[in-house]
């Protein structure tokens, strides 16, 4: 079943667990990195301009994946943001790690002033608390970052389980990580059913693990809300808790 404005998902069984995806799912990543970015770089003295936030953005991506992968280490990642982006733009970054690593506080300090969950996040999961689901959350992330990032939105105590892929050894689409969330809800994946924004880190990963996906586009001009798209799941499952 393909729904409208940015979200699709499949007719689903009887649920007893919600899990989400943290960035760009509950948590506005793309609006807060970008207020981050420009506020940094601006700090710099450089211009802030598109070609210079895309960039950002493209590094971002590319040095995070190789995180991921487990090529390069987490701090490195950040590491190579900064050598790939800033020397293009006439600043010239310092060439050892602790340099390095203070100016990429400097971003964070920026990001996290900016830190921001969707307005209906909360809402959200408070009614399918209400409605009797668990609710789980699985990130691929550094455990203290992200785990901060929901104490700085309120969204820290809805959660049933929090699972960030540092804590548990396992990344998205790794279906170990999906049956490890499932276990710690105390549910069977095949009654879950997980929201997230990345087709192939999150709906894929959730299908191996034999869960049920709702993929979410948060930044789609004609989006519908992400309440009325998990209903919709919800619905169709026949339970009308």
């Amino acid at each position: 079943m393909t729904g409208r404005g940015g979200f699709s998902s499949e007719r689903v069984g009887a649920l007893r667990a919600v899990c989400f995806d943290l960035d760009g799912t509950l948590f506005d990543h793309a609006g807060s990195a970008r207020a981050g970015a420009t506020g940094f770089l601006e700090s710099l003295g450089l211009a802030a301009s598109e070609p210079a936030l895309n960039s950002w953005f493209a590094a971002e991506e590319e040095q995070f994946e190789r995180w991921r992968s487990r090529r390069i280490s987490f701090q490195e990642q950040r590491r190579e943001r900064l050598r790939t982006v800033l020397p293009p733009l006439g600043y010239r970054p310092p060439a050892d790690a602790v340099g390095l690593d203070s100016l990429f506080d400097s971003y964070l300090s920026s990001y996290r002033a900016s830190w921001r969950a969707f307005p209906e996040s909360l809402s959200l999961l408070q009614e399918l608390r209400k409605r009797g689901y668990r609710l789980g959350l699985l990130t691929n992330g550094a455990e203290e970052q992200q785990l901060d990032k929901l104490a700085h939105t309120g969204l820290d105590g809805a959660f049933d389980a929090v699972c960030t892929s540092e804590r548990i050894g396992f990344q998205k689409p790794d279906s170990r990580a999906f049956l490890t969330v499932a276990h710690e809800l105390g549910v069977d994946a095949s009654r879950c059913l997980f929201v997230g924004d990345n087709p192939a880190h999150d709906i894929v990963g959730a299908r191996s693990a034999g869960m049920h996906g709702l993929l979410v586009n948060r930044y789609a001009e004609d989006a519908a809300d992400i309440r009325t798209a998990v209903l919709a799941c919800i619905m169709a499952s026949g339970d009308a808790r």
